[in-house]
């Protein structure tokens, strides 16, 4: 398939806001795409050209792709800059500068698919010596090649910066409609194997049911609904329940096979290279040969043993260097609360008291090593309130209420699972900067840098974008882009500096140190919840009520 035609596509997605109408104009797509590409489209289709697990990577910065357009066009890296931050959209200056450009390559041939699939590969297959000239050159080759709009779209395609909004429930109702399936096999399909292209390739062939649970590729974990208080939670999830700490680390997916160990993220992110320590403690503690088990991964004060909050290990995440280092000052405790996989038996199907006793006889538990979460299983309102109190007081962020009967469901918020966490008191914040956006918001500010008060001075505590909307709200890009363009006082690229005079106030997940912020927190999650045009500077929370928060908010 010529590029081209895919570029069609693209453009007619770009094109359309329509959930409906990208639905039929993808699986019109898919219906005459050839089974040797059809997993090229899909990937490309997405902006990807991995699955989103997979840790390869075409690591290209934002400099190295502006010298490999500064090559193939001749235009200055400062003008392209330039340009980039007026359009916002790095794609469409590339498409600009071609559409200007007299000169017509000698060499210059019709791109395929296969071509600009393979050649954005390479760039995270190089490796050693000469490397970035040779990632430079491979993305020449194919702006020297392309059309107008087909180097607009590999520009975003390499940058990882599409447009088309294609998103995940799209992708579904496409490959649902071209191969004529049900979207419940389709969606059970995809959560078994965080990829689109398998799913597709299989529901063309009428093998769906062939996709399984597969050790080394991630699976979608269950998520739990946020209830209130203590007493919805018997209501949602009956009686008797399992309750178990909710702690205050991240989701780790653990995937053994033989010695061979996988970690994910919630997100599918592939870290088993920055936690390389606990690799041994999987082998030795964990009793099965082939298994996957749904964990927390917990940091720890390696002096006290106690446990510490998510900020304290969230940096190693994606470390890259001197791991070793950091991990005997940040080590990790893994807590784990279920199993997906028995022997390459899947256990989905299984309710969660039979999951639980089978992790129970599987898991060698060693303090600060590898554990299975405390339980309580009771029908007391009592005894899950002092379940609760307990948890709260070791520092946890809550706990988790489950469904005796309840399946693994991947993926999904049912009512299974539930959480219970303490609400947190909201911050009214002033805004003092933000950043232009991109695509669809280049004209509007759409990154606001929020500060609190120390008196008279204002200290920066975090960014906000969300809880904004573009367009039907109370509170939208727009709106606030015209509130605050009065007040620029300086620019700088496409960030600018601001009179502080409009207050937000936000919700959050939980106030952190940082040393990035000069108030010396930050927001985790932060979310705008309201505009307060009746507030003033002195209604500007202040640093001790953040100081206040932080230190209450465990208890």
């Amino acid at each position: 398939m010529d590029y081209s035609d895919l570029t069609k596509t693209y453009n007619a997605l770009e094109a359309t806001t329509k959930r409906l109408e990208k639905t039929e104009i993808i699986s019109k797509l898919l219906r005459k795409t050839k089974e040797s590409e059809l997993k090229q489209v899909i990937y490309l289709l997405q902006g990807i050209v991995f699955p989103k697990w997979d840790e390869r990577k075409t690591g290209m910065s934002s400099r190295l792709v502006l010298k490999a357009i500064n090559s193939a066009t001749g235009v200055s890296i400062t003008k392209l800059e330039k340009e980039w931050v007026k359009k916002g959209d790095l794609g469409i200056v590339i498409e600009e500068q071609i559409q200007k450009s007299k000169q017509t390559s000698l060499f210059k041939k019709k791109l395929t698919i296969e071509k600009v699939f393979n050649n954005i590969r390479k760039l995270a297959e190089l490796e050693g010596k000469g490397t970035v000239t040779k990632k430079i050159q491979y993305i020449i080759e194919l702006l020297t090649s392309a059309e107008n709009d087909e180097a607009k779209f590999i520009i975003r395609t390499i940058i990882e910066d599409l447009r088309i909004g294609v998103k995940v429930g799209v992708m579904k109702d496409s490959i649902t409609l071209a191969f004529e399936k049900e979207q419940g096999q389709i969606e059970n399909a995809y959560n078994l194997t965080n990829d689109f292209a398998e799913v597709a390739l299989a529901a063309k062939n009428n093998k769906l049911s062939s996709l399984k649970m597969e050790i080394g590729k991630p699976i979608n974990p269950m998520l739990a609904i946020r209830i209130e208080s203590p007493e919805e939670a018997f209501n949602a999830v009956g009686v008797p329940a399992l309750i178990e700490d909710k702690l205050d680390g991240f989701r780790l997916q653990i995937h053994k096979k033989g010695d061979e160990i996988s970690l994910f993220t919630r997100r599918l992110e592939n870290i088993t290279n920055q936690f390389k320590e606990i690799l041994p403690i999987i082998r030795s503690n964990v009793k099965l040969k082939n298994t996957i088990l749904d964990s927390e991964l917990v940091g720890y004060d390696p002096k006290t043993k106690k446990h510490l909050p998510f900020q304290n290990i969230s940096q190693r995440i994606r470390r890259k260097y001197n791991i070793s280092e950091v991990a005997e000052k940040l080590p990790v405790e893994i807590q784990v609360f279920d199993i997906l996989n028995e022997e390459g038996k899947s256990l989905l199907n299984l309710d969660q008291e039979k999951r639980r006793k089978i992790l129970e006889k599987s898991i060698k538990s060693e303090k600060t090593k590898i554990t299975i979460t405390k339980k309580l299983v009771t029908n007391s309102k009592k005894e899950m309130n002092e379940f609760y109190k307990r948890s709260l007081g070791e520092g946890n962020e809550g706990i988790m209420i489950k469904s005796l009967e309840s399946k693994y469901v991947p993926g999904r918020r049912v009512g299974g699972w539930v959480k219970l966490k303490p609400i947190k008191e909201t911050l009214d914040l002033v805004i003092i900067g933000a950043d232009w956006g991109e695509g669809k918001r280049a004209n509007w500010l759409a990154s606001f840098t929020l500060a609190c008060r120390d008196k008279n001075e204002l200290l920066t505590i975090g960014k906000v974008g969300t809880g904004i909307s573009e367009k039907d709200a109370d509170i939208t890009f727009d709106l606030l882009t015209k509130e605050l363009k009065p007040l620029i006082k300086e620019t700088d690229g496409k960030h600018v500096i601001l009179k502080p005079k409009i207050i937000l106030e936000i919700g959050y997940e939980e106030i952190q140190t940082s040393p990035t912020y000069k108030s010396g927190y930050a927001l985790r999650f932060p979310k705008v919840v309201n505009l307060r045009k009746d507030l003033g500077f002195t209604d500007i929370d202040d640093l001790i009520k953040v100081e206040k928060i932080f230190k209450t908010q465990r208890k």
